[in-house]
């Protein structure tokens, strides 16, 4: 029980990766919850040392509490960073029903991963870090879908700041604005590839957030805003 243990959900693209490979070089244990197969057999040929994957859905309650109880058996669990995300942008006449399901296993994943892992640490001395986006504090054109999600994890996390207040669970909200990921590949009528260029670098944006996480022993930051110049 030696190894300190960072849990990232969606790690195999985007910010998600870029978080796990800085989590290894501050010296953490990462485990990576996603379903994407492919990129995950890689990640595992990548890092074949202070890294483990999961493949699998984190909508799903039986992968998520066998995975948590796995990953217990490793190490402490010291973080736990919800970040999976899925959603496309429409009018809002536009949605269906297949639409909102997707959306939806982000917030999922959030409430299953973050519920597993309190009571894998019972409750004690863990740092939950929900990252969500600035859609989660306004709504946008376009973004009715992706909104109402981020505004439930919003909601999800402002209402487990209040359970553990005045305890050793932390929870911290991040609200990125518009990165230069893989993210926008399949929204290309929304979002111009010539437009998300000229967004965040995921990189600088997963230094800012474990910056704040883990430097500081006397304080937390409940949240972090990181907006476009």
């Amino acid at each position: 029980m030696n190894k300190n243990i960072i849990t990232i959900t969606g790690g195999t693209s985007g910010l998600g990766l870029e978080l796990v490979k800085q989590s290894i070089d501050r010296g953490l244990y990462v485990c990576n919850l996603s379903r994407n197969k492919e990129k995950m057999k890689e990640l595992d040929n990548l890092f074949n040392k202070n890294y483990k994957g999961f493949i699998g859905d984190i909508s799903d309650e039986e992968f998520v509490s066998n995975s948590i109880k796995e990953i217990s058996k490793i190490g402490n669990i010291k973080y736990l960073i919800n970040n999976a995300e899925k959603t496309c942008f429409k009018s809002p006449t536009q949605y269906t029903k297949s639409d909102i399901d997707l959306s939806l296993t982000g917030l999922k994943g959030m409430i299953l991963c973050s519920t597993e892992t309190l009571k894998a640490k019972n409750e004690f001395d863990l740092k939950i870090i929900n990252i969500m986006s600035s859609a989660a504090l306004k709504g946008n054109k376009q973004e009715a879908l992706y909104c109402a999600t981020k505004w439930g994890e919003r909601g999800y996390t402002e209402s487990l700041k209040v359970a553990y207040k005045g305890t050793s669970v932390k929870i911290i909200g991040v609200y990125p604005g518009g990165m230069n990921t893989e993210f926008w590949n399949n929204s290309r009528d929304y979002v111009s590839e010539e437009k998300s260029s000229s967004f965040m670098n995921p990189k600088d944006v997963a230094k800012v957030i474990l910056d704040n996480v883990m430097n500081y022993d006397n304080l937390n930051v409940a949240d972090i805003i990181i907006e476009r110049n």
